[in-house]
């Protein structure tokens, strides 16, 4: 399982590893499109502009209401990371959050899962450079990777994301737009 909130050793100055996909090494339009598709907003941010939203700080994604907020040196899994947990919740849930979107560990698991499949959906992206990504970063997981959090040790993830019809019993996405609305007292 992953640690939710518990931050990785962070060195001093720019965020971590310059070898993590940033969002300026892809199409600003893919990933606008693959939040679109799922109801939200990518808003660009000035280079070495505060990024509203942000729980992490530094480059990392930041989160209000519908929309995601991210500079170019964000990290790709971080703006799929902070997007997914938005992806999760029904609508009127969504337009409460703010910076920190929950302080729940089924939900964080999920996220994780999620947003490894949300990464195939991104040309020149992929789960593999997303799940390597998370490593880099410093996620932590049961098993040592979150390679192998995917794929051995995430059942109670998967059955979360089907449950609200994000994802299908193959273990794919659902299509956008197809999931349960979930009561927001119910998450």
């Amino acid at each position: 399982m992953a640690a939710p909130h518990s931050p990785p050793e962070i060195p001093a100055g720019p965020s971590l590893a310059a070898d993590v996909l940033r969002l300026r090494d892809i199409a600003f339009s893919d990933a606008a499109a693959l939040l679109a598709r799922h109801g939200l907003a990518l808003v660009a941010v000035d280079d070495g502009a505060p990024i509203p939203g942000s729980y992490w700080g530094d480059d990392e994604a930041g989160i209000i209401g519908g929309t995601v907020y991210a500079r170019g040196d964000t990290p790709v899994h971080s703006l799929l990371h902070e997007a997914c947990h938005l992806v999760v919740l029904p609508p009127e849930a969504r337009a409460r959050v703010h910076t920190d979107a929950t302080d729940s560990i089924a939900e964080e698991d999920a996220v994780c899962l999620l947003q490894a499949l949300f990464g195939d959906e991104l040309p020149g992206v992929g789960r593999e450079r997303v799940l390597a990504d998370m490593d880099t970063w410093g996620y932590t997981f049961r098993l040592g990777s979150a390679r192998a959090y995917f794929e051995h040790d995430a059942e109670a993830a998967w059955a979360w994301l089907q449950a609200r019809g994000l994802v299908t019993a193959a273990r794919g996405l659902a299509p956008a737009g197809s999931a349960l609305a979930t009561p927001a007292a119910a998450l």
